[in-house]
């Protein structure tokens, strides 16, 4: 991807900062929006990184942040490392409006995003890339807002992916990372149940146990510049898919894999 321009929404965000961090290396041109200015926002822009404003909680921040980056150069990637496991506990007991609000996050801005920027994109081959979370196996309790908003995002990749041609839409679930992500679950160990004891676990010795962040972007960084007709549409594990492996390729005989389905559940009369 030599000479391409990249753009990271939450750049400042422990897998969005590594992505950039990357490709500035590589001599890419980067351009990242961020929430709230840190320390790394100052390394980013010292690389080199254009930096952008953008509050996803906030309509006319968006706005304001579409209008700076569309005044720039035209797109090749498009990562949207957004992520909100707010608020945390029991759908019954959380505030709906906090609950509306982390929808808008997790989903909905993000789509605006997507929508305004997709006829800025270069005329070259361009790709979007989304992440998705836990819960699509099971009922992951206590996150229902984090949760379902993704699982609306592995659909609306496939859809994006059966409208839009000339773009690859693909989605990653990273598994469990040591990012900031983990913080809300810290912070309501009572609201959080036994995931509180499972993310205790999973980060001590400095997250030994955690899927190792480098593996996530070098899986990022496949799906960006893989061919649509294999990733595009598909919702892919960093885990638990053989990425790394020419194997990969067996799922282009299938286009059902890697996506929503009810696979498996055929009504049977027991007797």
């Amino acid at each position: 991807m030599c000479n391409s321009h990249h753009i990271i929404i939450s750049i400042s965000s422990d897998i969005g900062f590594a992505l950039a961090k990357k490709w500035l290396n590589e001599g890419h041109l980067v351009t990242g929006t961020f929430r709230t200015r840190t320390l790394l926002c100052d390394e980013l822009e010292d690389m080199g990184a254009n930096l952008v404003p953008c509050d996803l909680e906030n309509k006319a921040s968006i706005n304001s942040a579409i209008t700076i980056i569309k005044s720039g150069s035209h797109w090749n990637t498009l990562t949207i490392a957004t992520g909100n496991q707010e608020p945390v506990g029991k759908f019954l007991t959380c505030d709906f409006e906090s609950w509306h609000q982390s929808i808008n996050v997790n989903f909905i801005n993000q789509l605006k995003i997507v929508h305004a920027l997709m006829n800025h994109k270069s005329a070259l081959r361009s790709s979007v890339l989304f992440f998705a979370g836990g819960g699509t196996n099971n009922a992951t309790v206590d996150y229902s807002a984090y949760t379902i908003s993704k699982i609306a995002l592995i659909k609306m990749v496939e859809l994006l992916d059966e409208e839009i041609s000339d773009t690859s839409f693909s989605i990653l679930g990273p598994g469990w990372v040591k990012t900031k992500i983990h913080d809300s679950t810290l912070n309501a160990p009572e609201r959080a149940g036994e995931n509180y004891h499972k993310t205790i676990q999973m980060l001590e010795n400095n997250g030994a146990a955690c899927y190792p962040i480098e593996k996530v972007i070098e899986c990022c960084d496949w799906l960006l510049s893989s061919p649509r007709e294999l990733v595009g549409g598909r919702n892919f594990s960093a885990v638990h898919d053989p990425w790394e492996s020419e194997s990969i390729e067996q799922i282009l005989s299938d286009s059902n894999l890697f996506k929503l389905r009810r696979f498996g559940n055929d009504f049977f009369e027991i007797k």
